[in-house]
């Protein structure tokens, strides 16, 4: 099918799918029609189902009519010789050809568009301009591909969302369902990458939050040498650190504000990695409109030692900037130092740990650093001074009267709560070994869909200018 003949080959698809509509809608007037009688509720079922397949077949095929006839029209021809030309590497029209797609209720419909391969080279590669500006990749509609990577995303496995779209008669292989998965969410990482527009939200006058931690999860790494018996490879399971960020902002009163949707985020390439999406995060949102910024986390040393730089980096004022330690971690720590009290009774563990935590939060460190102090030194033990640095270390961050006082959260619980629920909830478990590329896919899309984003980030994986 070249050149010319587009308006033969085209328009003999678009009255070939115009007949199938044709042939639906008789079967649906004929269902209105005929009378039905219901015994019990396996015949209703029944019917619900015949019904719905029906429906769903014409819905496909009314929207390959659309699609078919948008090809076919002279705006969206101008628009795949806009895209090739803005493409770096030269194409050539190959003329118009067939191919098959999958639409939203799982049908396969055959449509003709226009193809073009690469120029000057002995394995020339191709493809569809015409269907890229639609969103449509891997021969599938974004409709499709979005609510199969949701299923994918919400539920436990790649085989759960696999048996849920085949109870809704969609049917598709396990492979088929994981790389739909993989490449929405890596279209849309490169779209994120690529843009520095806004993101909806703005932080003007509000009180924001920051706060990151890492997680644990299993990594599947192929050993060298021979194959098991039954001829696969040997691989070793090592433990992976994702890192996660979260935004999100509080009201005067320190209550989560609901007209702003929190984001979420992360990444297994390590702090810098993460910290640069903070960086991007805060930017787009506007973050040096905000009244004040909290960064509140945990201990980690690779979280303190960065916060500096992004303040810097963000053009953050002194003024604007809180740092702060999570309280629950900090009466971790004083738990630690009772617990290498051996010589100490359950009593007075219990009561010096009571006192200690109250002198935290009334803000009486000083008096805090005194009992370390002597602790420390009537026992000598690496393990208690190492609890001691920590406190001397983070006296700084450890104001949890004055912003208690202030209604600022004093703890990264919701930190911990997106980690529960991004991570430990699907990409951790006994037995459950990622590749690392599939990851750092599933770990974006968790992220969004548990904040949710999942709109943004389908929006960025179908963005045309992807397709270039």
């Amino acid at each position: 099918m070249h050149g010319g003949a587009v308006n033969d080959a085209g328009h003999e698809r678009l009255r070939a799918i115009e007949a199938e509509i044709a042939a639906v809608q008789e079967a649906v007037a004929i269902a209105m029609v005929t009378p039905m009688v219901f015994r019990q509720a396996v015949d209703l079922q029944a019917l619900e189902r015949e019904r719905g397949a029906l429906c769903g077949r014409l819905a496909d095929l009314l929207a390959a009519q659309s699609l078919q006839g948008a090809l076919l029209g002279e705006a969206m021809r101008s628009a795949e010789d806009e895209l090739i030309r803005s493409v770096p590497k030269k194409y050539q029209s190959e003329g118009w050809r067939e191919v098959t797609l999958r639409f939203a209720q799982g049908h396969r419909i055959t449509v003709v568009a226009r193809y073009f391969r690469q120029k000057a080279r002995r394995r020339r590669r191709g493809g569809y301009p015409g269907l890229l500006l639609l969103g449509i990749h891997d021969r599938c509609t974004p409709t499709l591909a979005a609510e199969v990577s949701r299923l994918a995303t919400a539920l436990g496995s790649f085989d759960e969302a696999q048996q849920e779209l085949r109870g809704r008669g969609i049917e598709l292989d396990r492979k088929t369902v994981r790389q739909l998965t993989r490449h929405l969410a890596s279209r849309a990482r490169v779209a994120q990458q690529a843009q520095e527009t806004p993101l909806g939200q703005r932080l003007c006058g509000r009180r924001v939050v920051v706060s990151c931690d890492g997680g644990r999860m299993r990594i599947r790494r192929r050993k060298r040498g021979r194959h098991t018996a039954k001829g696969r490879a040997r691989y070793r399971g090592d433990w992976q650190e994702p890192k996660l960020l979260m935004i999100y902002v509080v009201d005067p009163a320190g209550r989560l504000e609901k007209d702003f949707t929190p984001w979420i985020d992360g990444t297994l390439c390590g702090p810098k990695a993460v910290f640069g999406l903070i960086a991007a995060y805060l930017r787009r949102l506007g973050v040096t409109e905000a009244d004040r910024v909290l960064f509140v986390a945990d201990g980690a040393h690779w979280i303190w030692l960065r916060i500096a730089a992004l303040v810097r980096a963000l053009g953050l004022r002194p003024e604007q900037v809180e740092q702060l330690i999570d309280f629950y971690h900090a009466v971790q720590h004083l738990g630690e130092i009772v617990r290498h009290c051996t010589h100490w009774t359950e009593a007075m563990r219990r009561g010096w740990l009571k006192d200690q935590r109250r002198n935290l939060l009334k803000g009486q460190l000083g008096r805090v650093l005194d009992a370390i102090d002597s602790v420390c030194r009537a026992r000598h033990a690496p393990e208690l001074s190492r609890e001691r640095r920590y406190f001397l270390r983070n006296r700084a961050r450890m104001g949890y009267a004055r912003l208690s006082e202030q209604h600022w959260p004093i703890g990264s619980g919701a930190m911990e709560s997106a980690m529960r629920r991004v991570v430990n909830l699907r990409l951790k478990g006994n037995g459950i070994f990622w590749n690392r590329e599939t990851a750092e896919e599933m770990l974006m899309l968790r992220s969004y869909y548990k904040a949710g984003h999942w709109d943004t980030l389908t929006t960025l994986a179908f963005t045309p200018a992807l397709a270039a």
